[in-house]
Formats: structure tokens, sequence, C-alpha cells
């Protein structure tokens, strides 16, 4: 079969969307007063989309109707889709916002020597607070369950994690602080 006799020949031989073409600056002006410059032509082209791939056999008795219907259509599913997937709390992609964390070779050193303090600064700690600090915050046991663990009250749990914290919170700043002068004097 030769492609010539593939081809329609009826009387819309493009289809509706080549017959939508003339509407165009009308679909434009539409859209400009209902959505933001930027989407005007995205959504002028998904109009002719829903038009090309059209696959009912019903006749068309309005043209013009029919495409501002889409239009209107087009626009409803869009506001859908943006409600759906919550666009309007989605912020841009900035470098100011969304600073790259490159792992450096001086980034993984500094982490180490950090981790090296902390772990000298809870072997320095007395073994009844080490455990609590563990039970709490490396195991994720809820302070009842370590105070019950530990036979001790809450109360004392809360105290000895408060005073781990309090003292690898010194020591990473004193660490911190003999690393970098610079940081301390400026930063």
């Amino acid at each position: 079969m030769a492609w010539a006799e593939t081809t329609r020949t009826d009387e819309e031989p493009e289809g509706l969307a080549f017959a939508s073409l003339p509407f165009q600056p009308a679909l434009r002006a539409f859209f400009g007063r209902r959505a933001e410059a930027h989407e005007i032509d995205d959504l002028i082209q998904e109009v002719l989309l829903r038009m090309h791939s059209r696959r009912s056999s019903v006749e068309i008795a309005n043209l013009p109707s029919f495409i501002f219907q889409t239009a209107t259509n087009v626009l409803l599913d869009r506001r859908r889709r943006e409600t759906v997937r919550r666009a309007s709390a989605h912020c841009e992609l900035q470098e100011i916002l969304h600073p790259r964390d490159d792992l450096s070779p001086e980034r993984i050193l500094q982490a180490k020597q950090e981790a090296s303090v902390a772990v000298e600064a809870l072997k320095a700690l007395s073994p009844r607070t080490r455990a609590a600090f563990v039970l709490i915050r490396f195991e994720g046991l809820s302070y009842k369950a370590a105070a019950t663990r530990l036979g001790i009250s809450v109360s004392a749990v809360e105290k000895h994690v408060t005073k781990a914290l309090r003292v690898v919170s010194t020591r990473l700043q004193e660490s911190d602080e003999r690393r970098s002068p610079i940081r301390r004097t400026f930063g």
C-alpha cells in the first residue's frame, strides 16, 4: 500500500489541532487573563495536544466553544494538580537556600577529629552518666525505659544526659577553638 493511500482524505486533513490554529491568539488572550505569562505557551500546547489526541467520532458542532471548553478544562486540571502537589509550598532551588554539601577531605578529617573528641569526652564520664547517655542518644530508648534498665529515676536519667551533653559540647567547643583561632576571632 502506497503512502498516499494511507493518508486521511476527509475535509480535516490535519485534524482538530490544525483547525484550532486560527484560535491561538484568542487562546493566548484567554490564558493571559487567567494564568501567569510564563505558563501561557504550555497551556496552549496542552489544549492543542488534547484536541489532537481526541479519539471521539462525534462531530463537533461549535468548534470555538469546544476549544475554549478544552482550555477551561486544561486550567482546572492544572490547578487541581498544583493543589494536590502543593506547588505553592515549594521553593526554587537556589544555592543560597540549599548550599552544596561537598565531602571534602578537610570536612572528613574535621568530622573524624570531632568524633574522636566526643568519644574521649564520653570515656571521661562516670559509668552511670555514660550509660544513661548511650541508652538515650544511641540506642533510642525513652527516658522511662532507660531509668528502668539502670534502676534509677527518670529525673536522674535526665540529669545524667544533661551532664553528658554539657561535657561533650564543652569539649567539642574547646577543640574547635584550639584548631581554628581565626574563626573564633572573626566568626
